[in-house]
């Protein structure tokens, strides 16, 4: 791609900006989907980005410690709850420190499940199972979202109710999600490539997060799992899937 010279690459979430920053230094880079851009030495800072990339950053600092107290709402009392960890995704190391730190403040065992390809996710829920986790946080990855069919099956058939960060999971038959909505990051990179094509640099558009945070239900779920959603979790929910 480097080789044909383009005006932008678009690099669809971290995993692919990795690859692409190591590839070119010059051409500017959209990131949609940019997770711990300033650790991942991407940019000197989200205000002034100073190199070749940008984009706008879904990940937020207390979303997944958010997501860890959703758990506890869901299943009330929970003292054991798993951790799908996607071992090979960037943006996922800090929200495992995050869930680790808010499990330890809230006295809950956080049970993690490593995954680094597609196939090791059927023995990871097994092992999760077999420890007696109560519910399961299951990390924003690339290839977890990709195989949100096959989680959710997985986890009907174990009957363990999971938190997501994406709504895309909950609509392939997941319980709740509480995260940034994708569709809107990817809209929004609209902005930097037009800002771009008319003479901007990355270097100068600094890199947004998003504001808006959905929580989003899916009560057959819930049904199928013979779970009863707290009324004040629904009140708060943005949509509810029946």
């Amino acid at each position: 791609m480097v080789q044909l010279n383009p005006d932008i690459i678009v690099a669809p979430a971290t995993i692919q900006a990795v690859a692409a920053k190591k590839a070119t230094d010059t051409i500017p880079i959209v990131v949609p989907v940019l997770a711990d851009p300033v650790g991942l030495g991407f940019v000197a800072s989200e205000a002034r980005p100073t190199g070749n990339v940008t984009g706008i950053a879904p990940y937020v600092k207390g979303l997944p410690a958010k997501q860890l107290e959703l758990a506890r709402e869901v299943v009330p009392g929970a003292t054991r709850i798993g951790l799908v960890d996607d071992v090979n995704d960037p943006k996922a190391r800090p929200q495992r420190r995050e869930i680790e730190a808010a499990g330890k403040d809230l006295e809950i065992k956080i049970v993690p499940a490593e995954v680094r390809t597609p196939s090791d996710i059927g023995s990871a829920f097994n092992d999760l199972a077999a420890t007696g986790v109560e519910v399961v946080v299951v990390e924003q990855s690339n290839m977890l979202i990709i195989s949100r069919t096959q989680i959710a099956e997985l986890l009907a058939a174990k009957k363990l109710p999971a938190v997501y960060g994406y709504r895309e999971h909950v609509e392939a038959g997941g319980l709740i999600s509480y995260g940034v909505n994708l569709n809107s990051c990817f809209h929004r990179a609209a902005y930097y490539l037009d800002k771009i094509l008319k003479g901007a640099k990355p270097a100068d558009l600094p890199v947004e997060f998003p504001t808006n945070i959905e929580l989003v239900i899916n009560l057959k779920t819930a049904k199928a799992l013979g779970l009863k959603i707290p009324p004040t979790l629904l009140v708060r929910a943005d949509e509810v899937i029946e």
